[in-house]
């Protein structure tokens, strides 16, 4: 592709991205001033803010923002907003993972290939041991090794969702425009954005049949889950009025007995599975996995980029 048919690309990317700053500078004075979501949480739309921009800031209004004061409760309850809460929960952990791990691999030279399994293990292990197990410990009661033990089925669903939305996406935009590889390059954090939506995309049926079953938590709210440092069974009678305990205090107790046959399990995770291989497989196909970033520098300056 011709240079200066890249033009309205970059003029775009500025556009997004100056919105995203003003989405995420927003939604940040909200949870610090207003809406009283969970500290964990705050932290997670902030950075999904930062990599989905304005469409994260259209969710947020219409799934978590306190509308009047002392109605968070109430405004969050239903199914499809709890669900909102657990996929923004799951990118804000793997998203970070692969984006970081993105960007170090872009940077060491590494192949295409070898960048897709190091995000999976990235987005796994942030996904899993920091922004599930350790920011959640409380919340779930127990150790932390017991709150990894808990999360561990929950989180590898979704980030299998998420690597499947991803990987193809990154590999398919980057093969066309190598330059795009560089995370010094605002169309390495445009591609970024894009995947990330993807991701969210298909991550969210998943992460609601994990809310609807009690596998995973939704969207909390501190005045009755506390900020991350109080545990449910302290909250119990603030939470029986409130109409919050209709969803979380009955997933409580799913997440507590095991409702959630090991037939429904296997099903779902095989569905993952195979949503991950697919979406591999398209990376694949119509991607390169054997570039690297490196290669760029390496190129004459009047050979094109591959189409």
């Amino acid at each position: 592709m011709l240079a200066g048919s890249h033009h309205w690309i970059d003029i775009t990317l500025w556009v997004w991205f100056s919105l995203t700053a003003l989405s995420a500078i927003y939604i940040a004075w909200d949870l610090i001033t207003r809406t009283p979501e969970m500290k964990v949480m705050k932290w997670g739309w902030i950075l999904v803010t930062l990599y989905m921009g304005p469409v994260a800031f259209i969710v947020y209004w219409f799934s978590c923002r306190e509308p009047t004061p002392g109605t968070h409760e109430k405004f969050i309850v239903l199914l499809w907003k709890q669900s909102v809460g657990s996929t923004i929960h799951c990118m804000a952990g793997d998203a970070t993972g692969i984006i970081l791990a993105a960007a170090v691999t872009s940077l060491l030279g590494l192949p295409m290939g070898v960048d897709a399994v190091v995000e999976y293990v990235a987005g796994f292990a942030l996904g899993l041991f920091i922004f599930q197990a350790l920011f959640m410990k409380d919340l779930l009661g127990g150790t932390y090794w017991q709150a990894v033990k808990g999360t561990l089925l929950p989180e590898w669903l979704s980030m299998n969702t998420v690597m499947a939305g991803m990987i193809p996406v990154m590999a398919v935009l980057m093969t066309r425009d190598m330059r795009a590889m560089e995370p010094t390059s605002l169309r390495f954090w445009g591609i970024m954005s894009i995947a990330s939506l993807v991701g969210a995309a298909l991550a969210y049926p998943v992460n609601w049949w994990l809310v609807q079953n009690g596998l995973k938590h939704g969207m909390g709210t501190e005045r009755a889950l506390g900020k991350g440092g109080t545990q449910i069974a302290a909250e119990r009678a603030r939470l029986s009025t409130t109409a919050v305990h209709l969803c979380t205090e009955d997933n409580m107790t799913r997440m507590e007995t095991g409702g959630v046959s090991a037939e429904a399990k296997l099903s779902v995770t095989l569905l993952t599975i195979a949503m991950l291989a697919v979406g591999v497989t398209l990376a694949a196909l119509y991607g390169d996995f054997s570039m690297r970033a490196r290669e760029i520098h390496e190129m004459p300056m009047s050979m094109p980029m591959p189409n």
